[in-house]
């Protein structure tokens, strides 16, 4: 088959390699229909996770159909439509009865990471059970892909450890794919401002497509703290979400915070950061972050079927699994191209 595969650091190549197969009775093996690229896959062919091989196909969102099935998966059969999950959990492990299947003992992330990926004309699933999930034929597929990562994502990391409140005053810093998924999300709350900083004029002009309130074009911190401080009486926002994995933005949220306030980490961070615990500690603010355990996809899909989002205005653009090379491209110079989620279709394996 052919696959998106990290050969070198920058380098990625659309090679054969053997088609997977079953190697374990809780495996499955699934037929990739449409994935998409994620900023994590771009910190990977940049060289920033050492402990992806070379060789490693890349890529940990998709949907497919169901190829074979281990003897132990119980809940999916061949010819089922599933969505695959960032998160591979196997629901018995220590961590998996925390409620942290995000370390699940036999998983967590390992697609695309520590085990090949989503990227290619078909992938092995383990745990199946654990980390598939039906995919609703009233939902485009578009959408369900955006179910794989960001939405659970952006909600969990970002929306739901902040605990918005009606009324609160929210800013999400960057407004890529992560953040727009995040501003979407936090709607559930009915915050009464949503607040979106980013460098990119049309970012933010899809910011406002869905649903922010106030939108600040800056770098300048000081800049971004007048503008901010004129929105909130001089108090800073409620909760801010880091959604870049720049010291530079974590740094803004940490400087627009008002008293009491959450700030949510959410960015993948390459570097260190600095924390101004110095002058955190007395405005009792709280700070969280963390990897996604993908536990809140079922009611997301619920929320998808209802129709209050619409997922498929995350996609700007759409390649073949043979043009991946370019859509790489593409994704990895998304301000230029006005680029948000890419969708790839497999068009190799009929």
């Amino acid at each position: 088959m052919k696959a998106a595969t990290f050969v070198a650091p920058g380098k990625l190549s659309l090679s054969e390699k053997a088609k997977p197969e079953l190697t374990s009775s809780t495996d499955a093996v699934v037929r990739l229909l449409k994935t998409t690229i994620c900023g994590t896959d771009l910190h990977i062919l940049g060289g920033d996770v050492p402990e992806t091989t070379y060789g490693t196909i890349l890529g940990h969102e998709g949907i497919g159909i169901v190829e074979e099935v281990g003897s132990a998966v119980s809940n999916f059969k061949v010819g089922d439509k599933v969505i695959m999950s960032c998160i591979t959990a196997c629901n018995t492990c220590y961590y998996c009865k925390k409620g942290l299947p995000a370390h699940c003992e036999k998983g967590g992330w390992i697609l695309g990471h520590l085990i090949d990926g989503t990227q290619a004309e078909y992938i092995r699933i383990p745990q199946a059970d654990g980390s598939l999930y039906h995919a609703p034929a009233t939902i485009e597929d578009d959408a369900l892909v955006m179910l794989s990562d960001i939405f659970p994502t952006s909600y969990e990391i970002g929306v739901q450890s902040a605990k918005i409140k009606p009324g609160d005053n929210v800013c999400i810093v960057g407004a890529g794919p992560i953040g727009l998924a995040a501003l979407l999300t936090a709607q559930f709350y009915s915050p009464a401002q949503l607040i979106v900083v980013d460098l990119s004029e049309a970012r933010l002009e899809a910011a406002k497509r869905f649903g922010a309130t106030e939108t600040i074009c800056s770098a300048n911190l000081d800049d971004i703290k007048e503008k901010i401080n004129a929105l909130t009486d001089n108090r800073g926002v409620d909760v801010a979400i880091e959604c870049v994995g720049y010291p530079a933005t974590f740094d803004i949220c940490q400087k627009i915070i008002a008293i009491g306030g959450h700030v949510s980490n959410v960015g993948v961070h390459g570097k260190p950061v600095s924390l101004d615990l110095q002058e955190l500690w007395i405005k009792n603010i709280s700070l969280s972050t963390g990897l996604v355990n993908a536990n809140t996809t079922e009611m997301l899909i619920n929320v998808l079927k209802s129709g209050k989002i619409d997922a498929t205005q995350m996609v700007t653009h759409h390649f073949k699994l043979s043009e991946i090379e370019k859509a790489y491209d593409i994704f990895k110079h998304a301000a230029d191209h006005n680029a948000l989620k890419v969708i790839i279709e497999n068009n190799i394996t009929t």
